[in-house]
């Protein structure tokens, strides 16, 4: 009798090594958000094996969730990782569950109180609410798109990581637009620089401001062929490239562009701020005044892309 009552513990205590080494198998891989919980947010309770305990709790006014069984829970300053700990603790010390039935996850399902922060080169800056995921292209339409002059690589810093910004390159200017599947979470920030830009000034058919492209560089050969040099009024021996040098001065370099075209020079590489002139047959000097038009281009004449074109 007594080996027999032995052989039954024996066989429990298996059992029960068998649903705890299956609960541990069923727990899942995920990465818990640094972010803090705070008020009005949802947070989403999973207890493994009790999902009756399960669902989702919205912090109240006073920073509680009222949890099955459990009652008013304080979690406000809590990251997400923190608040299940403090819960499945709770369940142990009001022997509600054994400790080794005792194993929950939270998310935030929603966060009412963190917008996605869009700046830069965006028609409409700003901090836009977000109570969950977005996506990258969803959030950039409601900052209502970029500006002409913007970069197509930007940098999203996620909310649990801001020092470490990821470079992505999201361009809808292009014939087939690249925009990315990226998510977006509240507390996160987009930043979109300010893309380099070229004046094309003189004897052209499009005088104005073109934005270099990130991932093409931008020659003079091809800088000419978006501008349209007027070939019967300009002077296309006589191209002058204005070009910032040391200490702030600017130098001027007159560019044979027919040799160019020709194959018998080499094709220029250009800069951000660079002034491309082409001289008129009545002006062959580029002056001081001609810089300032120039300078003065970005907030009154027309700017070009060259993946529009």
């Amino acid at each position: 009798m007594v080996k027999r009552n032995a052989s039954k513990g024996t066989v429990c205590a298996l059992l029960l090594l068998l649903c705890c080494v299956g609960a541990i198998a069923q727990q899942p891989d995920f990465k818990v958000s640094a972010v803090r919980i705070s008020y009005g947010d949802t947070i989403e309770l999973v207890m493994y094996d009790n999902i009756d305990l399960s669902g989702r709790f919205r912090v109240d006014d006073k920073g509680n969730v009222r949890v099955p069984l459990l009652g008013a829970v304080h979690v406000v300053g809590d990251t997400a990782e923190e608040a299940a700990l403090l819960i499945q603790k709770l369940y142990v010390d009001e022997e509600i569950l054994n400790p080794e039935r005792s194993y929950a996850t939270v998310s935030i399902a929603e966060s009412t109180t963190q917008g996605i922060v869009v700046t830069g080169d965006v028609r409409t800056p700003g901090v836009f609410p977000a109570t969950g995921v977005r996506m990258l292209n969803d959030v950039m339409t409601v900052a209502g798109g970029l500006l002409q002059t913007a970069s197509t690589e930007i940098y999203i810093a996620h909310r649990d990581d801001p020092e470490h910004p990821v470079k992505v390159v999201y361009d809808p200017f292009e014939l087939k637009p690249v925009i990315p599947q990226i998510q977006v979470l509240p507390g996160d920030t987009i930043t979109v620089p300010r893309a380099g830009v070229v004046y094309a000034m003189g004897s052209v058919q499009r005088s104005g401001v073109f934005v270099m492209e990130v991932r093409n560089p931008l020659t003079l050969e091809k800088l000419m062929a978006l501008a349209g040099p007027d070939r019967h009024g300009g002077k296309l021996k006589k191209v002058q490239l204005i070009r910032e040098a040391a200490e702030g001065r600017r130098e001027i370099v007159t560019v044979n562009f027919p040799k160019i075209l020709k194959g018998e020079a080499d094709d220029v590489v250009l800069k951000d701020g660079d002034i491309i002139y082409v001289p008129t047959n009545a002006a062959a000097v580029f002056t001081t005044q001609m810089m300032a038009t120039a300078l003065g281009m970005g907030s009154s004449v027309a700017v070009y892309r060259a993946s529009q074109h």
